[in-house]
């Protein structure tokens, strides 16, 4: 059975992100796909210290060990497909997701992007504008590592501001459904 591990990249644990998420994962349930939902709120993770031991050590770990990075790591190699989630902030991914996009994609790197051909998607919670900014860098981690990006209906993006308020937007609901959809069929094709 496929296996897909979502990494919810907002501060609300419970929020529009984690929504947006779920609506996917739904789809991917209903397949028969396992899944799993990692919060990084409340948990530490540092950004990149460009010490390039990761080069050296080629042992797909992160040489900083005082956070949770190498433990995604490890649920990132042990599943099929990856979702990364982030609201919109300042038109970017929030810190604790560019933490995890900077360190992940630069120790996959490092061990011959030990990622590749995992499936990808990015998913993004937006209060009006930026999202496109955000669901780019998203992508970059993806395409950088090799993997296999499905599309939608429209780009993956939820629009709300507080807490539930994507749910009034039927158009990104939508849209995260057939992405849930489209990441299980290419979960059937590549693993049959």
């Amino acid at each position: 059975m496929a296996k897909v591990i979502a990494f919810n990249g907002s501060a609300r644990k419970h929020g529009n992100t984690a929504m947006l998420i779920d609506t996917v994962l739904r789809e991917l349930i209903s397949e028969g796909i396992e899944t799993e939902v990692y919060d990084l709120a409340g948990k530490p993770i540092k950004g990149c210290i460009a010490c390039y031991q990761c080069f050296k050590n080629k042992d797909g770990r992160c040489a900083v060990e005082d956070d949770v990075l190498n433990e995604c790591i490890a649920r990132m190699i042990e599943a099929d497909g990856i979702l990364l989630g982030s609201p919109t902030y300042f038109a970017d991914v929030s810190a604790a997701m560019k933490a995890l996009i900077e360190r992940s994609g630069m120790v996959s790197r490092a061990n011959d992007d030990m990622l590749r051909r995992k499936v990808g998607a990015g998913i993004v919670a937006a209060r009006r504008a930026g999202a496109a900014h955000v669901f780019s860098s998203l992508n970059y981690f993806f395409l950088i590592g090799q993997m296999i990006v499905p599309g939608s209906s429209y780009w993956n993006i939820g629009i709300g501001r507080e807490p539930g308020e994507v749910k009034n937007d039927s158009e990104g609901l939508q849209t995260m459904k057939t992405l849930g959809q489209n990441i299980a069929w290419l979960l059937k094709k590549i693993h049959g």
